[in-house]
């Protein structure tokens, strides 16, 4: 055994041991909004991390002590690079390390199927390099069966063992560990720190879920060890479809309240002062990040397998989906009602983050909205502080500069989709003509100029 990597000769206890004294080497894969803030975690508690990325712009910043996120100052990252931090490109790099943790995007393909080309390539890449008595963990969100299936199933295909219960020795790490524990990352959450959120692990085997526990547990307050890695793989789902279902149920009211003549906003304020039974969630132009948006249509792929159909599910996910198209219909009337056709309107929106304060656009509504917008002829323009530039993504090809918050009133219309705080919202309705506010953020402002949706 060397000093940077254990052999098959490795027991449990030698290995919590190393977690103990930090000499522990760490590699994570995927330098995005999960991995890097897991590995200046790491980095913060003594442990050495190796950064993996494919994009050779993300190692080049990273190994110059710079950032690309928004919330993650080149300071975190100087104070990681004293305890050993770097980034590579290179996949071989992970000989040398004891335990790997894979962080990599897991999108939908078009017709809502999972696309887990991210992890396929990542473990294939991986396979060749890594050993007896390593621990490797995926923590992208997937489907229940993804870490036997993909991870487990790739490396026995590369000829590697991995370990199982029915070793002969408990104790003895005499094959690669596979476990699952999902990310909990909140982007732009500063009331819960990191540390706080309880990690969720599933290993393959007894002694890979303790391992995993060790590892997490030395910068986590609380581990949750599950008995299966498809056991902790339904655990993310259920959290995001809970989350996916109420959204869905509190945008279906907003519309229904709006024909009413009913604060939507005030009645959840008011059923959210019941101390059991309810816990408020907001209603808004649409669904975005990575998660919910995602999340419950693998799980509507993964129950088509076994012949069951989960309508439930898939209703919340349509109606989250026709937010962005409601948002656009309701911009359309009030426009009308102002003798001002969609085709050929100024627009301005406000705001294209998937959520207030955060520099992140994966599958943000205002994305749609724009799309939806140009569609119907509109001349769109945006305007959010975190985002200077919008070029190409997955899903859009805008290449368009944020727009500056002056003359509003040469716009039709103002779209508020994402409600930063730096925003000033009575200037902003003060200076316009018109303002679509899909978020409430006017709510403390009457004026004729408003239309809530």
């Amino acid at each position: 055994m060397t000093d940077s990597a254990f052999s098959s000769a490795t027991t449990l206890p030698q290995w919590t041991a190393r977690v103990d004294a930090r000499t522990l080497r760490v590699g994570i894969v995927g330098m995005g909004y999960v991995g890097l803030p897991l590995a200046l975690l790491l980095s913060e508690d003594g442990f050495a991390v190796t950064g993996f990325d494919i994009d050779p712009d993300k190692v080049r910043t990273l190994n110059a002590g710079a950032s690309y996120i928004h919330r993650i100052e080149p300071a975190h990252i100087a104070a990681a690079q004293r305890a050993g931090f770097y980034a590579t490109a290179d996949f071989a790099a992970a000989a040398a390390l004891d335990a790997i943790l894979i962080c990599v995007p897991t999108p939908l393909y078009p017709d809502h199927t999972p696309d887990m080309r991210a992890v396929q390539s990542t473990i294939d890449a991986l396979a060749p390099h890594v050993h007896p008595g390593q621990l490797v963990v995926l923590e992208s969100t997937t489907y229940p069966g993804t870490t036997e299936e993909i991870i487990v199933g790739t490396l026995e295909r590369h000829g590697r063992t991995v370990l199982r219960v029915t070793a002969t020795d408990a104790n003895a790490l005499s094959a690669i560990m596979v476990a699952f524990s999902p990310e909990r990352e909140d982007p732009g959450n500063l009331t819960t720190p990191r540390r706080s959120i309880p990690k969720v692990i599933g290993g393959v085997d007894p002694a890979a879920t303790a391992a995993a526990c060790a590892l997490y547990g030395a910068v986590f307050a609380r581990t949750i060890p599950m008995s299966t890695p498809a056991a902790a793989e339904m655990t993310k789902l259920l959290e995001n479809i809970y989350r996916s279902v109420n959204i869905a149920l509190v945008n279906e009211l907003k519309q229904l309240c709006l024909h009413m003549g009913i604060d939507i906003w005030e009645v959840i304020d008011a059923a959210a002062t019941k101390p059991f039974g309810f816990q408020p969630f907001q209603p808004g132009p649409g669904v975005g990040g990575h998660c919910i948006p995602v999340d419950p249509f693998y799980l509507t792929w993964k129950a088509r397998q076994f012949g069951f159909e989960t309508k439930f599910i898939e209703l919340a996910g349509a109606m989250n989906e026709s937010m962005p198209a409601y948002v656009v219909r309701t911009a359309e009337r009030a426009l009308e009602r102002a003798s001002i056709t969609l085709r050929g309107a100024q627009v301005l929106v406000l705001g294209v983050a998937y959520k207030r304060d955060v520099d992140d656009l994966r599958e943000s509504p205002a994305l749609t909205v724009i799309d939806l917008l140009r569609v119907a002829g509109a001349n769109v323009a945006y305007n959010d502080p975190f985002f200077p530039r919008v070029g190409t993504g997955r899903h859009y090809d805008l290449q368009m500069e944020s727009t500056p918050l002056e003359h509003l009133d040469r716009f039709d219309c103002v779209l508020i989709i994402t409600d930063h705080s730096a925003y000033d919202y009575a200037a902003i309705v003060d200076a316009s003509r018109l303002v679509i506010d899909s978020r409430n953020a006017t709510r403390s402002l009457a004026s004729a100029k408003i239309v809530r949706c």
